[in-house]
């Protein structure tokens, strides 16, 4: 009777904490951290861990590499929440850390979402680190430079975790599918196109991704054969959306990319957010669609509103600071301004043309006037020779030819009357009539 209660308490276990890594060669992820001969596993294999902070978004695999550490190490693992705990409990715990040491045993403290704790909560660890009573393992979602103590944080190395790729959780789902601590004695058949859209649903959060699994199996349609069939529609059921309408690597993913790009070129702000909802409702990484948003501020508005630059900054700092879905507003505003800000190529064109130069012509000359003379040699062959300080003269305007000789004259940047970019246009002329004048001179 007591068996079969163990046995089904373990079966009821969430499929995460069932398929929770034992080893790092169980671990996904992080490959620039533990893969074979990184940093971060060379420390647990020689046994040489010391207090450090995992930074990362959620799901990525903070809690069990810690966890992992612990165990490959031989310590105590205590796990600590910053949530509901405070200074009474910390006390509690670094003295059974002390006296864990008097027998020879060392003590990992993980402390989750650390960034909760506040100064002097976090202070109360600090003589127990820097006297080595403990192996402090932080993790948060939060960036540690703006969170932790300075004090705290100069004691501890930190480790930057990523989201997992698509590829790293399609194999994580599979290996759920097919072992033993997973769905392995039920049978499951799903077609990899619908696992794949589980990735991507998961947006890089392998809990996620095995919940979503879970989820989908539990309410598979169960065959005569005791087998399981997970359909299309029960994940498109389970996740809320229709995933498998967008292929982040596929020719999808670029029709629709390409689609935002050339509605808010087209100054139409209800097709932008509209195909920014698309990427973002099928699992697109807010990121990509914010550099995207940042080349086009750029490429398309240039100097018309210097502003959609600073904007499309923001934008990409808030997705990277929140991430999804809360910074889906954020991408919002960007691309809503980008559509209705005044448009100009002009900067795109004028690299464009000079590119074109550069490249044929690659092997022109600095002309020696514009080049720094740091040696008595360099001085002597005329570097620097004749150079014009602008800030000199009162109109901030000099005669000096900057450009090769084979290009005297070429023009490449060729403002347009388009918003601000209208009053670029009139310093230019007033800058080349000026030019004009004093040539010569």
């Amino acid at each position: 009777m007591d068996q079969r209660s163990m046995f089904e308490t373990s079966l009821s276990e969430p499929l995460a904490a069932r398929l929770r890594p034992r080893t790092l060669d169980e671990y996904f992820g992080q490959k620039h951290l533990v893969g074979d001969g990184m940093v971060l596993r060379r420390l647990i294999e020689s046994d040489q861990i010391s207090s450090m902070i995992f930074w990362g978004p959620p799901g990525v695999g903070k809690t069990t590499l810690a966890r992992i550490i612990a165990k490959h190490t031989k310590c105590e693992f205590i796990d600590f929440s910053a949530v509901t705990s405070g200074i009474k409990e910390i006390r509690t715990v670094m003295k059974q850390a002390e006296d864990n040491l008097v027998f020879g045993e060392r003590t990992i403290l993980f402390v989750d979402e650390i960034h909760r704790f506040n100064k002097a909560q976090q202070d109360a660890f600090l003589p127990f680190v820097e006297k080595g009573s403990i192996i402090l393992i932080g993790a948060t979602t939060e960036n540690p430079s703006f969170e932790i103590n300075g004090a705290l944080l100069s004691r501890c190395k930190v480790f930057v975790l990523h989201a997992l790729e698509k590829d790293e959780l399609v194999d994580l789902l599979m290996r759920a599918i097919k072992e033993e601590r997973g769905f392995g004695k039920m049978r499951v058949d799903i077609d990899p196109k619908l696992v794949e859209a589980i990735a991507v649903f998961s947006n890089g959060d392998a809990r996620t991704a095995l919940s979503t699994l879970e989820m989908v199996v539990l309410n598979g349609k169960m065959g005569s054969d005791g087998g399981v069939t997970v359909t299309e529609k029960t994940v498109e059921q389970c996740t809320s959306k229709k995933s498998l309408l967008y292929d982040k690597n596929g020719e999808e993913h670029y029709n629709i990319i390409s689609a935002l790009h050339k509605s808010m070129r087209n100054s139409d702000p209800d097709a932008s957010v509209y195909w920014l909802a698309r990427m973002l409702e099928a699992g697109e990484d807010p990121l990509y669609v914010a550099r995207r948003v940042t080349r086009f501020a750029a490429e398309d508005i240039g100097l018309a509103d210097p502003r959609a630059l600073e904007i499309a900054v923001a934008a990409y700092q808030a997705c990277h600071y929140i991430g999804m879905p809360e910074c889906s507003v954020h991408l919002t505003e960007a691309v809503v301004y980008m559509a209705m800000a005044p448009k100009s190529n002009a900067l795109y064109m004028a690299y464009e043309t000079a590119k074109k130069d550069a490249i044929e012509q690659i092997a022109e000359p600095v002309p020696l006037a514009i080049r720094n003379a740091p040696t008595k040699l360099m001085d002597e062959l005329g570097y620097g020779r004749g150079y014009q300080y602008a800030h000199n003269t009162d109109e901030k305007l000099t005669n000096m030819q900057c450009m090769p000789d084979s290009l005297l004259g070429r023009e490449y940047y060729k403002p347009t009357e388009q918003g601000v970019e209208s009053r670029f246009a009139e310093r230019l002329s007033q800058i080349k009539t000026w030019k004009k004048e004093h040539n010569g001179k």
